[in-house]
């Protein structure tokens, strides 16, 4: 917004032989557009002049002078009214650089069209993906150049040269059906019944750094040496108490079915046969196969609650999985696989003593997203 008001102590110039003040215009912000600009003024990886200019603003807005920003700032006061008078005229778009004229172009809009053709397209084999340069001997009939190249697209936005990965997940009509199934399990459980959520871990590698690392000091990160020694994988099954948030995790050999019906009868024996158990599981070889049907089949107090297909993340054991990797395994020293299996059964005993239940919110709707 834009007023007539004078500053506290606002510039000046000379106009004959009087001193006239120069009215300085009144800068007016909105909750959204300071918050917007605070968090701009206090970004550490900020662009510096983006946080100039949001210092400029913010400071116009508490009503200091144009002369007062500039010495608080240490920058000239035509610098500030600068920026003050586009922030009052277009807003939060009048901060940014506007496009300058430069040089004419080189290249006419058959050649970008060109360019963006050939960004957009498979690139020759061998090769996945392409590069300014390889696009640039693609159309060196026209003589463009790789830093041609670049620009034009980042004028488009196109960086053929990065790839995402993405899942093409199959229109699969019980998706949300088993999502919201196994959501309401988590947020209503029946009462008396064992609410459990299990699944493996599997080829938890056992490394052990060849040096020791450096111990975190002011101002810098812990320091764990890059290079290691591989002792071998350890795979672990785990069962999470979803009521209580306790967890039994046991080593396994080989993640087939015959281990994972050992893991379920000794479950089975170990929970009070008066009670029921619900059981989420994800799709795994080990938990569809035949044999694993028929166990659960033959025992009817297990329920079974299924995962979408490619929805693991449903999964509450997962997110202690998480925990887990963070904790112990990421940045940990291993001397071998019995160290590795110890230091994780260490770790969910330690958990268990003071295990809280995950506060789960997600009532299994379609996201946004999806």
């Amino acid at each position: 917004m834009i007023g007539k008001d004078l500053p506290p102590a606002g510039s000046a110039r000379m106009t004959g032989r009087k001193r006239v003040a120069v009215a300085a215009v009144t800068v007016v912000l909105d909750e959204q557009s300071r918050r917007r600009l605070s968090i701009t003024a206090r970004a550490a990886r900020a662009p510096a002049r983006d946080v100039l200019r949001a210092k400029i603003v913010l400071a116009a807005a508490d009503g200091l002078s144009n002369t007062r920003i500039a010495a608080d700032l240490q920058i000239g006061v035509d610098t500030v009214r600068k920026w003050r008078n586009r922030f009052a005229v277009s807003g939060l778009a009048g901060l940014s650089d506007s496009k300058r004229s430069g040089r004419p172009r080189r290249h006419g809009p058959e050649v970008r069209v060109a360019v963006v053709a050939v960004a957009t397209s498979a690139p020759p084999l061998p090769e996945a993906t392409w590069s300014h340069r390889r696009i640039a001997q693609r159309l060196a009939d026209t003589g463009i150049s790789p830093s041609q190249v670049g620009r034009i697209l980042a004028d488009c936005d196109l960086r053929p040269y990065r790839v995402r990965g993405w899942l093409t997940r199959k229109d699969d009509p019980m998706f949300w059906i088993r999502a919201q199934d196994v959501c309401d399990l988590y947020l209503h459980p029946p009462a008396g019944a064992v609410v459990l959520s299990i699944d493996e871990k599997t080829a938890i590698a056992a490394r052990s750094r060849k040096h020791p690392g450096r111990a975190v000091a002011p101002g810098q990160p812990a320091r764990q040496e890059f290079e290691y020694v591989r002792h071998g994988t350890v795979s672990i099954v785990a069962a999470l108490d979803v009521c209580t948030g306790q967890v039994l995790t046991e080593p396994i050999a080989r993640n087939d079915s015959a281990t994972f019906q050992q893991f379920l009868t000794m479950l089975d024996t170990s929970i009070d046969p008066a009670k029921q158990i619900h059981v989420v599981l994800d799709n795994g070889s080990s938990h569809v196969a035949k044999a694993t049907r028929a166990w659960l089949a033959a025992h009817p107090r297990w329920h079974v609650h299924w995962t979408p297909v490619h929805a693991s993340w449903l999964n509450q054991v997962e997110m202690y999985f998480s925990a887990l990797a963070r904790r112990v395994i990421r940045h940990g020293d291993f001397r071998s696989r019995d160290d590795l299996t110890n230091k994780i059964e260490t770790y969910v005993i330690e958990k268990n003593t003071t295990a809280k239940p995950y506060r789960w919110t997600y009532d299994g709707t379609p996201l946004k997203a999806a």
